[in-house]
């Protein structure tokens, strides 16, 4: 019987320095058998700091931050830009203003060799800008594009790469949801790594900050895809040959039809990032007007098809209100409670309270045109289903890394980063190939809940950009998701491609797209310049 006990200790000594890096690899193992990502977070953190406990390497007082860990993420202003964001993309989705932006756009460029091609990349880029999710692009310009490109004659591969990249777009140009989930991650890693260096007055980086070091990136990856699919369509016509001008009308009527089409979208667009941009709003208050434009864009769209006259006018009412409430806090300080406030501030506050009240008919309009075209109900599920997912892996992933961190897990991982060869730059090659591997398996909101708060800390107190190193790992992370043979955008893409679009062909395709891509990772690597230039332009005094 001694001898049993003795062995035992022995087993237990042997294992419990060994929990922090068990409970990683029972984590990836519960993933790849397919259970749910929040639920075998939370698992795994209660049943290693239950072995924690019971080996004597564990103390509960890790965990009992854990209730306001909860409560700071549902009441983190960042974080309230997503289900804002989500709604305004689903909403776009879900009105067909998304189709009606492709049919446009491809009638605009179809007449030129790779219109088609063209077409896409735009509209991938606006709708990522809407969006930021990947599967919602590549299934949605999958189900519209790809038919129309074969039909046109383009070659399956080039057109299923076309898409798979375009889709990719909306991990990386603002205002996506990773830029808002990996700005809030990499504020807190930021501030964790300057008071471990012994900085108690911090420095912050907001989500502005990475909305606009990811803008310039973001831009010149659109410009590789466009130059690229011109030069494929002018050297090997037979990819991507042009549309015959018969058959799309007279060019007058193409562009009064697209000017109908293409300006709301694009002034939402320009609106939402430009006013997060130009500091005049947060990504939250940005992300509510952006909600809210959708939704009036939804219903004149509904209402001119149902030619409700009356509801159009509301709508276009509450559209002009938002437009005026937004010059008017330009011009004008709005702030009540002053003891002294001037004729002209009273009179804008008053006119302010006018405008705020004729927006809530408008949106009740569009919202009731949404009902009676049966895409409310779609609209509000969609949006829940995102966001409950989004919030539950977060609190998952909260409880994970606090049981880690009483295991020691922290202190591992930044003696692995201290030992990598390279020093800094070195340390966060080595990231970014664990990440872009991950991103083979897991999403990105379980990547950045999980991986990111681990690793980002010991790399910023290295030194590096925060700013820097976050696009870096969004750029990242949208290479992982189109590289074959596990890249999600090419799994989306597979499931609603027609039958003679082989995976093969997918494969293929996207290998221009891949190249494209490291290409700009090494550039980005090489000239940080990209990603911290402009929001020194705009933030640093």
């Amino acid at each position: 019987m001694e001898s049993a006990f003795a062995e035992a200790g022995i087993c237990v000594c042997a294992v419990a320095p060994w929990l922090d890096l068990l409970m990683v690899v029972a984590l990836c193992a519960l993933l790849m058998l397919g259970y749910p990502v929040a639920f075998s977070l939370a698992g795994t953190a209660l049943i290693f700091a239950a072995l924690g406990l019971a080996f004597g390497v564990f103390d509960l007082s890790y965990i009992l931050p854990f209730p306001q860990r909860i409560f700071g993420a549902v009441t983190n202003t960042s974080l309230i830009a997503v289900p804002m964001f989500v709604l305004m993309g689903v909403i776009l989705e879900k009105s067909k203003i998304a189709e009606e932006l492709l049919d446009e756009m491809a009638k605009l460029f179809g007449s030129i060799p790779g219109g088609l091609g063209i077409s896409v990349t735009l509209v991938g880029a606006l709708l990522a800008a809407s969006t930021g999710i990947v599967g919602a692009t590549v299934v949605t310009m999958g189900l519209l594009s790809l038919p129309t490109m074969l039909r046109r004659g383009y070659d399956p591969a080039f057109a299923a790469g076309s898409i798979a990249a375009a889709g990719t777009l909306g991990q990386i140009i603002p205002p996506s949801v990773i830029l808002i989930l990996l700005g809030d991650v990499i504020s807190n890693a930021y501030q964790k790594a300057q008071l471990e260096k012994g900085v108690y007055a911090p420095e912050t980086v907001s989500v502005g900050d990475l909305f606009a070091g990811a803008l310039i990136p973001g831009l010149v990856l659109v410009a590789l895809y466009l130059a690229y699919q011109l030069f494929v369509a002018l050297t090997d016509p037979k990819k991507a040959p042009a549309i015959p001008a018969a058959e799309l009308g007279p060019r007058a009527e193409v562009w009064r039809a697209a000017m109908k089409t293409l300006p709301a979208p694009l002034l939402l667009i320009v609106a939402v990032l430009g006013s997060i941009l130009a500091g005049v709003a947060t990504p939250t208050e940005a992300a509510s007007v952006g909600a809210m434009g959708a939704l009036l864009i939804a219903g004149v769209r509904l209402s001119q098809k149902g030619r409700i006259f009356g509801a159009r006018t509301l709508i276009n009412l509450a559209a002009l209100a938002i437009i005026g409430l937004i010059l008017l806090t330009s011009f004008v300080d709005l702030r009540l409670g002053r003891e002294a406030a001037s004729e002209s501030d009273r009179f804008g506050i008053m006119v302010a309270f006018v405008l705020c009240a004729i927006i809530p008919l408008g949106l009740i309009a569009s919202l009731s045109r949404l009902s009676r075209e049966k895409a409310l109900s779609a609209i509000v599920d969609q949006t829940a289903r995102v966001t409950t997912m989004v919030f539950t892996i977060l609190i998952g992933a909260a409880l994970f890394s606090l049981v880690f961190r009483g295991l020691g897990g922290d202190d591992m991982v930044r003696r692995a980063l201290e030992m990598a060869p390279g020093g800094a730059f070195g340390a966060m090659l080595a990231v970014m190939a664990v990440m872009f591997v991950l991103g083979f398996f897991l999403d990105f909101i379980e990547i950045i809940f999980v991986v990111v708060p681990l690793v980002a800390p010991p790399l910023l107190a290295m030194g590096l950009d925060p700013v820097w190193l976050g696009v870096m790992m969004a750029v990242n992370l949208q290479t992982s998701f189109l590289t074959p043979p596990f890249g999600f955008a090419l799994f989306y893409l597979r499931g609603v491609a027609p039958p003679q679009v082989t995976t093969t062909m997918i494969y293929r395709g996207v290998v221009p797209f891949i190249i494209m891509q490291l290409m700009a990772i090494i550039v980005l690597a090489y000239f940080p310049a990209l990603a911290t230039w402009l929001p020194d332009q705009l933030y640093k005094d």
